[in-house]
């Protein structure tokens, strides 16, 4: 087992490697990576440094950096009409209001683009008190 954030690579089109502690990893067919949502940037980088090497993942880099973008994964599903609740994204607090036109719906639920496992979640009443939150993002 590896703590990926010890792991540095050389980065290089003939030879990637990887190396950890000193050591150069090499003679491995598989990788099952577990890899934290505060490392997610580095832990997929290290994985794509095995994908490169030719082991073979058992999640995938960019499963894993798609997984992790609520936005991304959220557009993925639709574009493959998986059926989704009507939802909304801003980036600026200012365009609240249209954006809350625009999905509809009496009450919504606000999330934080950053949030995860239910923190940063509020189910508002109404359209003025979702728009009284700055800085969420609206999910209806």
């Amino acid at each position: 087992m590896f703590d990926h954030l010890r792991c540095y690579m050389n980065i290089t089109s003939m030879r990637p490697s990887i190396r950890y502690k000193g050591v150069k990893v090499e003679g491995f067919d598989a990788v099952i990576s577990r890899i934290g949502a505060s490392v997610t940037f580095y832990g997929t980088a290290v994985l794509r440094q095995f994908e490169m090497m030719g082991g073979y993942p058992f999640n995938e880099s960019v499963a894993i950096s798609r997984s992790r973008d609520k936005l991304r994964s959220t557009q993925l599903l639709a574009r493959k009409g998986i059926g989704l609740p009507v939802t909304g994204f801003s980036h600026n607090p200012d365009d609240i209001g249209d954006l809350l036109n625009s999905v509809g719906g009496n009450q919504f639920v606000i999330k934080l683009l950053e949030g995860m496992q239910g923190i940063g979640v509020v189910l508002t009443e109404n359209k003025k008190a979702a728009e009284s939150i700055s800085g969420f993002t609206p999910i209806t």
